[in-house]
């Protein structure tokens, strides 16, 4: 399965989990960070809108703005679809992964903000499971790329302020992929 492959199935299993969300889950705690439900979704949302504005020739002010901009819980569920249908349209363009992006933390080529975007979906989509309590296996192809994308940072992971305290340091080699992924990410289930 190719990056384009993989952020259409991330941005369908995250879907799938919003789908599930009630008005009254908009406040609960989620594991990313000091976010609730509501925040959480606005930065995936944010960050789907980010990569279209990037990919349009934005600049670090453009993607602040998208990534940031507010978010109406009733308007959840298609802001998202919108969103998502832009991003994909741009990630599919010709010379779209060659292009280098003006992104927050750096200009680099499409294909790395591709798959920021895998990492972002699918571990935000483990943390809003977590947070409304629905099942949080992750797509096994997901964990797999965000693993590859992530691991090699291992050693650093921590300074990088996006992923909490990174390893945890007691999850065994032999583990699971997923659990290897999530306490590789900050996240302790």
């Amino acid at each position: 399965m190719d990056d384009l492959e993989l952020h259409s199935v991330a941005q369908g299993s995250f879907a799938a989990v919003l789908g599930d969300v009630r008005e009254e889950h908009w406040g609960l705690a989620t594991p990313a960070s000091d976010w609730d439900v509501a925040a959480l979704i606005a930065h995936v949302v944010g960050g789907e809108r980010m990569a279209t504005a990037l990919l349009d020739g934005g600049s670090v002010d453009d993607a602040r703005a998208a990534i940031t901009a507010p978010l109406e819980p009733s308007e959840a569920l298609t802001a998202f679809a919108s969103a998502c249908e832009d991003s994909k349209q741009r990630f599919a363009a010709p010379g779209a992964l060659e292009r280098v992006v003006h992104h927050p933390m750096g200009d680099f080529p499409g294909a790395q903000l591709l798959g920021f975007r895998i990492a972002d979906l699918t571990l935000h989509g483990w943390d809003l499971s977590r947070a409304i309590g629905t099942d949080d296996t992750i797509n096994p192809d997901l964990v797999a790329a965000v693993w590859s994308q992530l691991e090699p940072l291992s050693p650093f992971i921590d300074q990088i302020g996006v992923f909490g305290m990174g390893p945890s340091g007691e999850v065994p080699d032999d583990a699971d992929l997923q659990r290897r992924l999530l306490d590789l990410s900050g996240r302790r289930p």
